[in-house]
């Protein structure tokens, strides 16, 4: 991590591929109850993997995507990037992303499809507003550290670094 992210990012929170698809599964758990949706939209590249684990237990077998580069990891600060729309409003449809952070990809994306239902397995407090379902709130300062980011390795205990 950079100066900069240390400073807007206090914590790390790890989720492993255990925790992500319970979370991903309470979150479909949590739609179940809902209007039927006639497919998925997954926001790429993080929406895919919650997005497979909600269509699979959703039974929803038509699962599309709206492409997006939002930023790069390491600065975070370049221009969102449309590499492939959805044709439509959305009317019907679950809109997916593992993550709404700042708000800035979900407000683009919510403008193209404004009439889809849009979840998240993850908000942090800015852009939790824009989300109509989320399973976990984390702070704003707080990194969420995705399993294929990530390999496993040796960490000191949290004692050590007194």
């Amino acid at each position: 991590m950079s100066m900069e992210e240390n400073k807007k990012y206090r914590k790390t929170y790890p989720i492993s591929w255990e925790q992500l698809h319970r979370d991903s599964k309470a979150l479909a758990w949590r739609l179940l109850s809902m209007d039927y949706f006639k497919g998925i939209v997954a926001i790429t590249r993080g929406g895919l993997v919650p997005a497979a684990i909600v269509a699979r237990e959703l039974d929803i077998h038509l699962v599309d995507t709206i492409c997006i580069s939002s930023y790069d990891w390491k600065d975070q600060k370049g221009e969102a990037e449309i590499l492939k729309s959805f044709e439509g409003d959305g009317e019907g449809w679950l809109l997916l992303d593992d993550l709404v952070d700042t708000g800035r990809t979900a407000q683009l994306v919510k403008k193209m499809v404004p009439k889809a239902h849009f979840a998240t397995v993850y908000a942090k407090p800015a852009g939790r507003p824009l989300v109509d379902t989320y399973i976990t709130e984390v702070s704003q300062d707080t990194w969420i550290l995705f399993p294929w980011d990530s390999e496993s390795q040796f960490v000191q205990p949290l004692a050590s670094g007194k």
